[in-house]
């Protein structure tokens, strides 16, 4: 069943058979019949009931076990991402009314803000013997990422942010959910929701972490479900480690899933079931895909059903849903939603038959000559050569034609390629050149390709574009 009400986090995980579950991160363990026996704040709880709170935790464990506690009992929980920069820490608490900040950080760092109570939360839950505070809906406050100057601050509901979860009692088999994502954004925050809405033990990530011990760690916990963007897939299929973990199910949702990472997942994991979602900060989940193809059926604008509705406007997708944040919080807050209702999502589409195929963001093309080229489009045909693992292609400057399209490519382990060039090296990028060429326009087509050891991706787990 969907949970279209769940009333509280807390409230839900008293009514659950925890026995085991857990929350598991690399240096702490928590029960979670520990969390709702206990609490991890420092203040009585009767002091927090009915405020504004900001989340400033230094690690994801706090920052989950504040969030069970303090769903129901405040005003407003705002999330405070790791990457939150500190110049922007002013106006957050400005537009979101904060006057609470909760952390497990020294409460100088947040001296001279105007915030009226900083109170200390941290490791292990003490028993808590006092009453409990009267139940309210808590707004949950998002900041966006992807953007250079201050975050954006979205508004949702316990209940929007669940509507897509499957509370259904789980099988014989326990549950065991991780994701690469950071809880405190949009798409970690629905993998939190998912476990502990689901009666499910949850391995939490952690910033800086190699993805050779995050697969250790995911093994030795017996994880089942696994959710990451699918730059975090190839990341991971990069790694030797990857044939450590043998997951039940695998979501890939944040960015572009293109037919060679959802192959590439199919070949090394044949028994896992492998879906990828959409779902954006604003528009909450629109859709889950799980046929195992790139794109989704056409069929969906007109039967997405569950309280989704979509359309595509200008090549765009728009979406309205009941899963949707309500409004953006700030002075000069843009406005959501157009006269219909519907969240203008940015992401472009092309319809291919009886199919529509993601091709990359609006603010994303590079002009070639006054035609366009999406950036993720590119990146789809080159993946599909069989030596590379990820590529990003991003624009040079041209003085004939504005700029030209380039792009970098990270090769499989088992590619052999001299670092100095070479025959070798040549043959390979005139392959990529030569198999963009047989699918796309000319001038979408890189005119160089260079071979790279990484690409840099965002805290958000995406790859860094200049326009992110």
């Amino acid at each position: 069943m969907l949970l279209a009400s769940p009333g509280t986090i807390g409230g839900a995980l008293r009514s659950a058979d925890l026995s085991d579950r857990k929350i598991l991160a690399p240096d702490a363990e928590v029960r979670l019949g520990d969390v709702v026996a206990g609490t991890s704040l420092k203040v009585d709880r009767d002091r927090l009931a009915g405020r504004s709170i900001l989340v400033a935790t230094s690690d994801q464990m706090t920052a989950a076990l504040a969030l069970i506690e303090l769903d129901g009992l405040a005003r407003r929980i705002v999330l405070s991402p790791p990457d939150l920069r500190p110049e922007h820490l002013p106006t957050v608490i400005a537009d979101a009314e904060v006057d609470t900040i909760v952390s497990d950080r020294d409460p100088v760092e947040f001296g001279g803000l105007g915030v009226s109570l900083i109170a200390r939360c941290g490791l292990p839950p003490a028993a808590y013997e006092g009453d409990a505070a009267p139940e309210q809906t808590t707004e949950w406050v998002l900041l966006t990422s992807g953007t250079t100057g201050a975050p954006k601050m979205v508004v949702h509901t316990l209940a929007g942010l669940t509507g897509a979860i499957d509370a259904s009692p789980p099988d014989d088999q326990s549950t065991v959910w991780a994701t690469f994502y950071d809880i405190r954004r949009y798409g970690g925050l629905q993998i939190f929701f998912r476990a502990m809405l689901g009666n499910s033990s949850l391995v939490l990530s952690q910033a800086g972490e190699s993805t050779v011990d995050h697969l250790h760690r995911l093994a030795a916990a017996g994880v089942t479900h696994i959710s990451g963007t699918p730059s975090h897939w190839r990341k991971t299929l990069m790694c030797t480690t990857a044939s450590e973990i043998a997951p039940r199910y695998i979501r890939l949702s944040g960015e572009i899933a293109d037919q060679a990472v959802l192959n590439a997942l199919r070949d090394a994991y044949p028994k896992a079931e492998i879906g990828h979602a959409y779902a954006s900060t604003e528009a909450g989940v629109g859709f889950a895909v799980d046929d195992g193809l790139e794109g989704f059926p056409a069929s969906l604008l007109d039967h997405s059903g569950n309280g989704v509705e979509m359309k595509v406007v200008d090549d765009c997708l728009r979406i309205r849903s009941t899963r949707a944040a309500s409004r953006y919080l700030g002075q000069n807050a843009e406005r959501l939603v157009d006269d219909d209702g519907f969240i203008d999502t940015g992401d472009m589409v092309e319809r291919r038959d009886d199919r529509y195929y993601f091709v990359g963001r609006r603010g994303g093309i590079i002009n070639v000559g006054g035609l366009k080229v999406h950036p993720e489009e590119v990146e789809a045909v080159i993946n599909r050569h069989h030596d590379v693992r990820m590529s990003l292609v991003r624009a040079r400057k041209s003085p004939i034609m504005g700029a030209i399209v380039v792009a970098d490519v990270v090769l499989n382990d088992d590619v052999a390629v001299p670092g100095n060039g070479g025959q070798e090296t040549d043959g390979l990028k005139d392959e990529i050149i030569h198999l963009c060429r047989g699918a796309l326009p000319q001038h979408k087509v890189p005119a160089t390709v260079r071979f790279v050891p990484a690409l840099d991706m965002t805290a958000a787990g995406k790859l860094a574009r200049n326009n992110a």
